[in-house]
Parts: C-alpha cells; sequence; structure tokens
C-alpha cells in the first residue's frame, strides 16, 4: 500500500500492463469522476466488461463496452464509441469522433456521429441515426482482434519495424486521463456498485450508492454517499467522507487522518487515525490501534495551527479526537466575555470566598465534576418525608427505611 496516499493505491499504481493479465480484473474509478444526475462523468475513458448493467449515463473521452452490456441513459464520447454485440442503450448515442456497433445493438433514441460509423446486422435505432462521415453496414471485426491479425500479417511478410511501430502507436500509454474500468459482470447504480473484484476509488471523486467489492481502497478527499463492504481489507485516504458503514467480513479496516464515517466499523482489526472522525460504533475483533499525525504535518494536518496556517484545502487544522487523559480541561463558563478578557480579569477580579453560598448566581469559579452528597446544593436528606435535617446517619437510616417499605406490595 502507498504510504503517500494513506495506505490506499491510486489508480496509477494499479496500472495494469495489456500484456499478462486482464486489464478489467478490477473495478477502477480514476482521480475526479463524479456521478451527478444520474450520469457517470470523467474525463477519461470508460471500459466495460462484457454482461454488465450499467443503470447510469455515462459522459467520457470515450466508451468501450462488451457483450450484453446494458445502459440506462445517454452515452456521450467526445472521442470513439464502441458497443459489442447485444448491447442496450436506454437514451441517444452522441459520439464525437467514430461509432462501432455490432449485430442486434438496440437504442431507444437516437444515434449521432461525428464521424464514420461501422453498424452490424439487426441494429435497431427507434429515433433514427446521422453520420457526417462514412456509414459502412456490416459486422466490424472486434477491435483487438483486427489488431492481431494486421500484426501477423505485418509479420508474416517481413515488416517487423512497421509492425513495432504499430505495436507502439496502439499499446502507448499517452492518455490525458485513467480510464476508468468496470469488471465483466458488474452492476452499477445510484443504489449500489456491486463488483467480484477488488475496487479502487481515486481523488477527488464523489459517488452515488453502496460499494461492494472483495477489497476497497478510496483516495484522498473524496465523497462517497453509501456504505463500503468488502470481504477483504478497505482503506479509507485524508479527508474523504463515507456518508455510510464501513464492513468487511475478515479484513482489517485503515481510516486516515481527517476521515469522517457517518456509520458503523465493522471489521477484525481497526486501524484509526486520531484525526479522524466516526458517529457510529466501531466493532473490531482483532482490536483497534490508533496512529499517531505526522510530525510534519503533510497532508494529513497536525493539529499544530501554526503549522497550517494559510493551507490549502477544507480541514487542515485538524486536532487529534483522543488525547491523553492529563492533558484535557474542562471549559469554563463564559458569561459573555472575551477569551482574552477571560484569561487577564478573571483571576484578578473574581475572589473565592469560602463563606459564600454554593447556589450563587456569579459563581465563575469551575464547578468540580465530583463532589460530596454534603457538599451538593440543592441536597434535602429528607425530600421525601417532610423531616429537616443536615443528612446525618439517622436521617439516612430514616431514608432507607422508608425506601424498603416501599417495595412490599400495597394492601
Amino acid at each position: 500500500m502507498s504510504d503517500a496516499a494513506g495506505g490506499v493505491n491510486t489508480p496509477a499504481e494499479h496500472h495494469t500492463p495489456v500484456f499478462g493479465s486482464d486489464p478489467l480484473e478490477e473495478l477502477v474509478i480514476p482521480d475526479g469522476t463524479h456521478v451527478t444526475e444520474h450520469d457517470l462523468v470523467t474525463d477519461g475513458d470508460v471500459l466495460v466488461g462484457g454482461q454488465s448493467a450499467i443503470e447510469l449515463g455515462v459522459r467520457a473521452g470515450g466508451v468501450v463496452a462488451g457483450e450484453r452490456v446494458s445502459f440506462g441513459g445517454d452515452i456521450e464520447a467526445d472521442g470513439d464509441c464502441r458497443l459489442d454485440m447485444w448491447c442496450e442503450v436506454d437514451g441517444n448515442v452522441l459520439v464525437g469522433s467514430d461509432a462501432y456497433l455490432g449485430e442486434r445493438v438496440q437504442i431507444t433514441g437516437q444515434l449521432m456521429v461525428s464521424g464514420d460509423l461501422d453498424i452490424g446486422d439487426d441494429v435497431d435505432i427507434d429515433e433514427g441515426f446521422e453520420a457526417n462521415g462514412w456509414i459502412v453496414i456490416r459486422n466490424p471485426m472486434p477491435t483487438i482482434v483486427f489488431l492481431f491479425v494486421y500484426l501477423s500479417h505485418l509479420l508474416r511478410i517481413g515488416e517487423e519495424e512497421a509492425a513495432e511501430e504499430v505495436a507502439a502507436t496502439a499499446f502507448a500509454d499517452d492518455a490525458e486521463a485513467d480510464p476508468a474500468r468496470i469488471p465483466r459482470g458488474a452492476r452499477v447504480s445510484d443504489d449500489a456498485w456491486q463488483v467480484s473484484t477488488p475496487a479502487s476509488i481515486g481523488d477527488d471523486c464523489r459517488l452515488h450508492g453502496n460499494i461492494r467489492a472483495t477489497e476497497i481502497g478510496v483516495g484522498a478527499d473524496s465523497e462517497v454517499f453509501g456504505s463500503l463492504r468488502s470481504k477483504g481489507p478497505i482503506r479509507v485516504g485524508p479527508r474523504t467522507i463515507v456518508h455510510g458503514d464501513v464492513t468487511t467480513r475478515s479484513g482489517d479496516v485503515r481510516i486516515g487522518p481527517g476521515v469522517h464515517v457517518r456509520g458503523d466499523i465493522s471489521c477484525g482489526r481497526c486501524e484509526l487515525s486520531e484525526a479522524a472522525e466516526v458517529d457510529g460504533t466501531i466493532r473490531a475483533s482483532d482490536g483497534i490501534s490508533f496512529e499517531e499525525l505526522p510530525e510534519d504535518g503533510g497532508t494529513a494536518g497536525t493539529g499544530d495551527e501554526s503549522a497550517t496556517a494559510g493551507a490549502d484545502g477544507p480541514d487542515t487544522d485538524l486536532k487529534p479526537a483522543i488525547v491523553p487523559l492529563g492533558e484535557g480541561a474542562f471549559p469554563a463558563d463564559d458569561q459573555g466575555g472575551s477569551d482574552a478578557d477571560s484569561g487577564t480579569n478573571a483571576d484578578a477580579e473574581v475572589k473565592p470566598d469560602p463563606d459564600a453560598d454554593a447556589d450563587t448566581d456569579n459563581d465563575t469559579d469551575p464547578v468540580p465534576a465530583v463532589r460530596s452528597i454534603e457538599d451538593a446544593a440543592g441536597w434535602d436528606a429528607d425530600r421525601r418525608n417532610g423531616r429537616n435535617g443536615g443528612g446525618n446517619a439517622e436521617d439516612v437510616a430514616a431514608i432507607i427505611a422508608d425506601a424498603e417499605a416501599d417495595r412490599e406490595p400495597d394492601g
């Protein structure tokens, strides 16, 4: 885990090579992704695995969806849009570049394409389509299949340099923003994000719905309007707000500084920052450990006002939520004066009078938290039987006798 990110892997650290593993083996939400007005909005591309149900619209740089993917809203792609066979879109599809539609794709709205359109057989577009470039009605070959066929042909004819150039261009990692990757079989809606893989949420994200995954990592300065639940560990980065519970079946939970959890925490072991805030109950079968704030302050804050004055971002004056008992102090009652007045004039003007009544209205001395019964104002040992006494042993014995008599049933 990255210490710089508060123990949370960022999408950049989750970079998956093109060869060797499945790039859709994890739910990855890049930095700055927001869910607004039932749309998933991100600056980069959106890659969706097959058999997924996205009950939201998508606004992104480009959209690529596998087989049998359903979208519950409009698709707006600044770049290319590729929908594999049997995909369904409940809305319009607006494409800023080229569009590729597999066979039996269904679109309930309009299809507007600024570039070329490759369209397969039996495609159903309820409100018609329009393309400014070439329109080819055929079954478009999948991009990865076409690329491998093209590379194999170049290698077969001996054009190794051309094949290297094509591969370098196709797999170049020069995108301005990391893509959002949704694994196969995912369910994404306003209520829940359900995947059977790990989930990584970047910095400065705003998501609606409960997150359900095998492992969860949330970056810094994000806000999740829902709960976090996983089978494995959960990591929450600095200054993130979770409007729900944080629950893991058998893993650990690590809460960074400045985090606000507006619910309960249930886990095996909980590592909680001193500057974190939890509104609910913490249930940790293996115990709770508190992490001290870094000495240099950093992005987490130290609680030292002089060190954090003028820092950017909210909640920079972070103070430990738990302090040793010896360092605590009871606040004095403020009678309308400022802190400066109470610090300079209180000791000079107010002098304790041992003969003064304990019930006076002008008492400015702090009231002890623990006092003897005889010294407490308003204590009346004979309030039940009407006797006037000073709370001596005979009066107390009379009260005990009356209490025992009251326990006996009437009659």
